[in-house]
């Protein structure tokens, strides 16, 4: 087969198939050209695993400057291909990786050598095994190779082959390829458990958290979790992310009436913002270590002018200045200390700590509120701030009637999600945005099981 035939073949599919058309199909016929759109690939995905490879073979570092890639002005064989196809350097990592595991050998007195995982192989090129499949079997069997008993190894690789390709025993419906890596594993521990142990050991001395650089108002997070870590972060996630968002004060009716609403967030950002409440609350523990005699705080220093004004401000440790709206959330939640600084950088004057919530009111604000006022809001007390309803810089007191529970995100939005607090006789009430609710009614609000209790005992039989 040559280039010509190929490129023949290539624009009769573009011809026969155009891209476009594909939006006007209806929706049997939509998953019927999905699945043959998926064979094709699936072929030309085994020829790029095997041109690869090809290339490979003859660009080996001990042919010098015969090889290929060298002769070609290219350092390896996926510089060559990357300069070749255009695709990316990871991409080109793969296909070589897959190809050096299922290209068959020769041997020293030239005899051909089957493949390294010779089923494998074989499914990639009739299109039955896709390449992530293949790599996430692959990937889990090949540290086994020198480990583990070669019938066992194969017995492993035929089973995983065919639960991919569906002509398993067990089910004629083929696996994915995320399914695949799972059993993957599970055959790996299985045949090599005492592998476990050197893994885990490898594990803990990788393992790692990062902050990096500023980038267009984003910390980038970068790192390893171990298992158990992970899964623990995991539970506590699916914990706070239950689909329980339906506002709680609607009617039967009005709720028939409208769709269920759902939280504005994406499960990444619902996962931030969560993360943001748990580190909260353990500053505030008294089991937390302190950083030069006090909690855990995060210092911002923001002019006074600006503060009054709408100024940025400066957190401490962070390189990007801080918005006004983050500011005010800021000073709403965690107060203010005024700090006058002489023109050649003297401190002048030290005041004490302004339009701060203390421990026993914020206790007393826990009690009677039981966490984030917002209905359908799951998030806990003790991940909440305390937010200044009548603001402090228009003249609202920091005393327990004019405070309530907002979750961190509920804060930073509270001026502009349509949500309205209002404080009736110390107590808290709630209104909600005119989409979610046209009768704009207030409503008195609290998650207390404590003040729900009383409140069912003042109206009940």
């Amino acid at each position: 087969m040559n280039s010509p035939t190929l490129a023949e073949l290539t624009e009769a599919v573009s011809t026969a198939v155009p891209v476009a058309s594909l939006c006007g199909l209806n929706d049997e016929n939509l998953l019927a050209l999905t699945r043959q759109i998926e064979a094709l690939g699936r072929y030309a995905d085994a020829l790029r695993v095997t041109a690869a490879g090809e290339i490979a073979a003859r660009s080996r570092t001990e042919d010098g400057p015969a090889g290929l890639a060298a002769r070609k002005g290219c350092r390896s064989a996926n510089e060559l291909l990357q300069r070749l196809t255009q695709i990316s350097g990871a991409t080109g990592a793969s296909r070589l990786g897959l190809a050096a595991l299922t290209r068959p050998d020769t041997a020293l007195s030239g005899a051909a050598m089957p493949a390294k995982f010779d089923h494998v192989r074989a499914a990639l090129e009739t299109g039955e095994l896709g390449v992530d499949a293949a790599i996430a079997l692959t990937k889990n069997l090949a540290p086994l190779q020198d480990r583990v008993h070669p019938d066992a190894l194969d017995a492993a690789e035929k089973e995983l082959v065919a639960a991919a390709t569906g002509t398993s025993p067990d089910s004629s419906v083929p696996a994915s390829a995320d399914e695949i890596r799972i059993q993957a594993s599970v055959w790996r521990a299985t045949l090599d458990s005492d592998g476990l142990e050197p893994d885990e050991a490898h594990a803990m001395a990788k393992r790692s958290f990062r902050l990096g650089p500023e980038r267009n108002g984003l910390i980038p997070v970068s790192g390893g979790l171990l298992p158990e870590a992970a899964g623990r972060v995991k539970r506590l996630f699916d914990a706070y992310l239950t689909p329980t968002t339906a506002p709680a004060f609607l009617t039967d009716e009005e709720l028939a009436a409208k769709d269920a609403v759902k939280d504005p967030r994406t499960k990444d950002q619902q996962r931030h913002d969560i993360l943001v409440g748990v580190l909260d609350a353990m500053a505030r523990s008294g089991d937390t270590p302190t950083v030069g005699g006090a909690a855990p705080t995060v210092l911002v220093t923001v002019r006074a002018e600006d503060l009054d004004t709408g100024g940025a401000g400066y957190a401490d440790g962070v390189d990007s200045p801080l918005s006004p709206t983050t500011v005010q959330q800021l000073v709403c939640s965690g107060g203010t200390q005024k700090v006058l600084i002489g023109r050649n950088g003297r401190i002048l004057k030290l005041g004490s700590a302004e339009r701060c919530f203390t421990a026993p009111q914020r206790r007393a604000i826990t009690a009677r509120d039981g966490g984030c006022l917002i209905p359908g809001c799951s998030i806990p007390a003790g991940w909440c701030e305390v937010h200044h309803v009548i603001p402090a810089a228009d003249g609202g007191p920091t005393h327990p009637d004019n405070g309530v529970l907002l979750c961190w995100f509920h804060h930073r939005t509270i001026d502009t999600s349509g949500w309205a607090i209002r404080m009736r006789a110390g107590a808290p009430e709630v209104q909600a945005p005119p989409w979610l609710d046209h009768t704009r009614r207030w409503r008195p609000a609290t998650k207390s099981r404590t003040a729900t209790a009383a409140r069912v005992s003042r109206h009940g039989p």
